[in-house]
């Protein structure tokens, strides 16, 4: 990846500090530019000419909010860009392998890296202050302001909202402790094997539930500490390269970890994750629960909420009678792309007060997320249809407000490039910039 970024901008070897654009007080030089165009490639695009036309206009367009945040006196919080820095960090890190990799494919050293970034984190966060400061200008519309919008936009421009379910679950987990001990007594036997000289990279591939990483022999690659679970983190920080650990416990599963490399906070290391099983008696005997639970609510002999508060073993939704809400946003309503595939079939074909049959899901812990039987009551459910004034007020205004703040931007953006003095490079005079305006500011060199 780096050799074909490399070759794609090799039409600019010997100008890299050249100057590309000046906003106001701001200087976008090519090194500038290329750097953006790195970052970018990490992340899959591709490098060519209308990348680099891209990326120009989005520097130029937040240098401009910039110029104004300056000028409002915005004041950045040092510890939240610290904070990104880090996670920045991490990632390219991670992602290209280490310090030395890092160094290699931005061309320089990592601390200038460190303080270039710092400074970009500093801007993007008056950018993005400013942006706000603008938005929050657009006052919340009004039942006229909507009705308004509803009598002038073409219908089939109206947003279609999408089926929504508000559910309720009583869960119970399989016996963990056995599980667990299963696996721990699987791993310790693997390890054992290991100390008396078997591969670890071969019975990763073997054995190892990670897919990921088995077919590697369990290797992971270099990566900062930060991007595992703290217990695996500090394991493998703690281990010297060449010893095996002792089992260790995360959301994922169960861990045997080997550290080939160690350095600073980055580490690369070789697992062996295993994960607890649960044999066809565990389903059987919670699903004879849940059914015998299923028929006492519906032979009234008790309320699905209270059922709920005495046998889900889930706290989040046990609390709540068994209400369950979304993790990310705390909403009771769920569209379909939400639910969890085996909650969906379980209830795509049930009425409002319906009761599914048992069925095997996960909860939300860990990446994956672990086992649970359940049944699920369907409380709710707001078919999907086109937005209207009567049903969905507060979705409208929200769509209403957020249309009237883009146009605000777009105007502040319009108004400070015919107003700011505006500098472009001509050898970007073929880019198709999205907003006219930039084409009246090009030097005359």
């Amino acid at each position: 990846m780096a050799l074909s970024m490399a070759a794609s901008a090799q039409r600019y070897q010997g100008v890299i500090n050249k100057t590309v654009a000046v906003v106001g007080n701001e200087v976008i030089t090519l090194s500038d530019l290329e750097q953006e165009v790195r970052v970018a490639g990490m992340q899959g695009a591709a490098s060519d000419r209308t990348m680099r036309c891209n990326l120009l206009e989005s520097m130029m367009t937040s240098y401009l909010f910039l110029s104004q945040a300056r000028v409002d006196s915005l004041e950045v919080n040092a510890a939240n860009v610290e904070m990104a820095l880090s996670q920045r960090l991490d990632q390219i890190r991670t992602s290209l392998g280490g310090d030395q990799q890092v160094e290699d494919y931005f061309g320089m050293p990592l601390y200038k890296l460190r303080q270039e970034w710092s400074k970009q984190l500093r801007d993007q966060s008056l950018i993005q202050q400013e942006q706000q400061d603008i938005a929050s200008k657009v006052p919340e519309m009004t039942p006229l302001d909507v009705r308004n919008y509803l009598d002038t936009v073409d219908h089939q421009d109206l947003p279609l909202v999408p089926a929504k379910y508000q559910l309720s679950q009583i869960c119970l987990y399989p016996d963990r402790e056995a599980a667990n001990a299963a696996v721990k007594e699987r791993l310790l036997s693997i390890r054992e094997r290991i100390l008396n000289g078997e591969s670890f990279a071969t019975l990763a591939r073997l054995y190892s539930e990670d897919p990921g990483s088995a077919r590697r022999g369990g290797e992971l690659g270099m990566a900062s500490k930060s991007i595992f679970w703290p217990a695996f983190s500090d394991a493998a920080m703690a281990l010297r390269p060449g010893l095996i650990s002792q089992i260790v416990e995360t959301p994922d599963g169960f861990h045997l970890i080997e550290v080939l490399e160690k350095s600073g906070d980055m580490f690369n290391a070789r697992h062996i994750l295993m994960k607890p099983q649960y044999t066809a008696d565990d389903q059987q005997k919670a699903f004879a629960t849940l059914d015998s639970i299923r028929t006492e609510v519906l032979n009234d002999a008790i309320t699905f909420s209270l059922a709920a508060q005495f046998y889900s073993q889930d706290a989040p939704t046990r609390t709540n009678g068994g209400q369950m809400a979304d993790p990310n946003t705390g909403s009771s309503y769920f569209e379909i792309d939400q639910l969890k595939p085996q909650d969906y079939v379980a209830i795509q074909d049930l009425q409002v007060g319906e009761i599914s049959q048992p069925i095997a899901s996960l909860d939300n812990e860990g990446r994956d997320g672990n086992l649970v039987y359940k049944i699920i009551r369907v409380d709710k459910i707001l078919p999907a249809h086109t937005a209207t004034y009567e049903n969905d007020f507060g979705e409208l205004a929200e769509e209403l407000r957020a249309i009237k703040q883009g146009e605000k931007l777009d105007e502040f953006v319009d108004q400070k490039i015919m107003s700011t003095h505006i500098v472009i490079d001509p050898m970007f005079r073929d880019c198709i910039f999205d907003r006219p305006g930039w084409a009246l500011k090009f030097s005359e060199e």
